[in-house]
C-alpha cells in the first residue's frame, strides 16, 4: 500500500475507534428511561436505586446469571417470551430492543413486561430506555454487548455468569437446573467457544477494514467497505494472537469486570482494533481471554449452545423445528437457536422440559412449583426463597460440564 493509502487508513481507522471508545465510555446512554417511560410509567424499572446495597447481600441462591436479551424490529413479542422462559428472582435481566425498531414496538415491549407483578416485585428486569443503534456483523453489536456488561456491574446486584441471548434463542433447562449445576464449578471459568485457525477469516474478515455508520450517524445502520478493498487490507497483528469463535458466550463477573475497566490495558488496545473488523462479536472475547495470563487457563472452549448449521455452514444458522427435539435434548446445553417465532417446538420445550402449561407460567422451580402462576406472585414469600429444584436438565447440562471440564478436554482445546 503506497504512503497516501497508509496515511488515509491510519486517519480512518483513529476516527472510527476514538468513536468506538466514546460509546463504551458514554455509559449514561444505557441509563434505564426514555422519552414518556419513566420509573413512575414502568415500576418494574425503579429497581435500579433499590438494587444500590444488594452487592453486600448474603446469597441466597446456590449462583446467580444476568442476562442480556437483544432484539431487533420485529422482536418484541420472542423477547418477552424469552424472558418469562428463562425467569428467575435470583438472576437479573437486561432487555435491549434495537433502535431501528419502531416507537410502537418499544412501547408494546414495555408494556409487556411491565405487565407482569413478578418483575416489579423482586426488581430485577430492566430495558434499556436509550437504544443502541446496531449493525449486523458491526462494532455497534459489541459495543451494546460491553454496555450491557457496564450497566450490570453498575447495578450492584449479585450475579456471577452474564450471558447474551438474542431474541431468537430459547432455554433447554430451568432455571434451577441451571444454579444447581453451575454451583459447584469455580467463579472464574468462562465459556467462550475458540479457535486460532482463522482460516478463510483472515482474508475475508480479520484483515478488511470496515466501518460501521451506526457508530456516526443516527439512523443508519450499515457496514461500509473502502472501495480500494483489494488494497485496503491490514497486516496480521503480531502484538497478540488473534482468535475467533462463537458470538454466544457465558462470561464470569470477574472476567465481565476485567473487559470493562481493561486495568492492564489489553481489553482496550484489543477493543480499538476490533472497531473495523467484521463480526467483532466472534473475535474480541476470544482474543482478550486467551491473550490474558489470568483468563486464559479458565477459559472452556464450549459456547453452551445447539446450533444446526448447513454444511458448508453459511451467513446464518437453519432454524430449528420438532425434528431436532430429541437432538437439543441429548446436547445437554442449556441453550438452542434459533427458532421462528411461534414455532411449536417452543411450546413443546415450555410443556416437556420447562414445565410450563400455558405462556403465563413461569418455568418449574423451588420459588415457583406448585399451584400455576398464582403462587408465583411474591418471590420474597418465607419458604420460597433460597429454595432451588432441579430435574432431569441439571443432570444433562451436568454431564455436559463434566466432560468439557475433564482433564482430556479442558487443557487440550484451550486457547490452543
Amino acid at each position: 500500500m503506497g504512503l497516501g493509502g497508509g496515511r488515509r487508513e491510519l486517519l480512518v481507522s483513529a476516527a472510527f475507534t476514538a468513536l468506538l471508545v466514546a460509546s463504551i465510555l458514554l455509559l449514561p446512554s444505557l441509563l434505564l428511561t426514555g422519552a414518556g417511560a419513566g420509573p413512575k410509567s414502568w415500576p418494574f424499572l425503579s429497581s435500579l436505586a433499590a438494587s444500590d446495597g444488594a452487592a453486600g447481600e448474603a446469597p441466597r441462591y446456590p449462583v446467580s446469571f444476568a442476562y442480556l436479551i437483544s432484539a431487533s424490529s420485529g422482536d418484541a413479542g420472542r423477547a418477552a417470551r424469552l424472558l418469562a422462559a428463562l425467569y428467575h428472582p435470583a438472576n437479573s435481566y437486561l432487555l435491549h430492543l434495537d433502535r431501528e425498531a419502531p416507537a410502537e414496538e418499544h412501547r408494546r415491549l414495555a408494556e409487556l413486561v411491565s405487565g407482569r407483578g413478578v418483575y416489579a416485585t423482586a426488581g430485577n428486569v430492566w430495558i434499556v430506555g436509550r437504544p443502541n443503534l446496531v449493525t449486523y456483523r458491526g462494532p455497534t453489536m459489541l459495543t451494546t454487548t460491553l454496555h450491557a456488561v457496564a450497566l450490570l456491574l453498575r447495578l450492584r446486584r449479585r450475579w456471577d455468569w452474564f450471558v447474551n441471548l438474542s431474541a431468537s434463542d430459547y432455554p433447554l433447562v430451568t432455571q434451577d437446573d441451571m444454579m444447581e449445576a453451575f454451583a459447584g464449578l469455580p467463579r472464574d471459568l468462562n465459556f467462550i467457544q475458540h479457535t486460532s485457525h482463522l482460516g478463510w477469516k483472515i482474508k475475508k474478515r480479520a484483515r478488511p477494514v470496515i466501518l460501521d455508520t451506526a457508530l456516526y450517524e443516527d439512523g443508519r445502520a450499515e457496514l461500509l467497505r473502502p472501495e480500494n478493498i483489494s488494497t485496503n487490507l491490514r497486516r496480521f497483528p503480531t502484538a497478540f494472537k488473534l482468535y475467533t469463535g462463537s458470538a454466544w458466550t457465558m462470561l464470569s463477573r470477574p472476567f465481565a469486570e476485567y473487559v470493562t475497566m481493561g486495568w492492564d490495558n489489553l481489553p482496550r488496545t484489543l477493543l480499538l482494533y476490533h472497531a473495523n473488523i467484521i463480526s467483532s462479536p466472534e473475535f474480541y472475547f476470544q482474543t482478550v481471554a486467551c491473550n490474558s495470563r489470568r483468563f486464559r487457563n479458565a477459559t472452556v472452549n464450549h459456547d453452551l449452545h445447539f446450533i444446526r448449521w448447513d454444511n458448508p455452514p453459511k451467513q446464518h444458522p437453519l432454524y430449528l423445528t420438532a425434528r431436532d427435539y430429541r437432538r437439543m435434548l441429548l446436547s445437554g446445553v442449556p441453550f438452542a437457536r434459533k427458532f421462528r417465532e411461534g414455532d411449536p417446538v417452543l411450546d413443546r420445550i415450555d410443556r416437556d422440559i420447562l414445565r410450563r402449561r400455558d405462556p403465563g407460567q413461569f418455568a418449574y422451580g423451588g420459588w415457583c412449583s406448585e399451584g400455576g402462576a398464582a403462587l408465583c406472585g411474591n418471590p420474597q414469600e418465607p419458604g420460597r426463597e433460597g429454595a432451588v429444584k432441579a430435574g432431569a436438565g441439571s443432570r444433562r447440562l451436568k454431564a455436559l460440564l463434566r466432560k468439557a471440564l475433564s482433564p482430556k478436554n479442558f487443557r487440550k482445546q484451550q486457547c490452543r
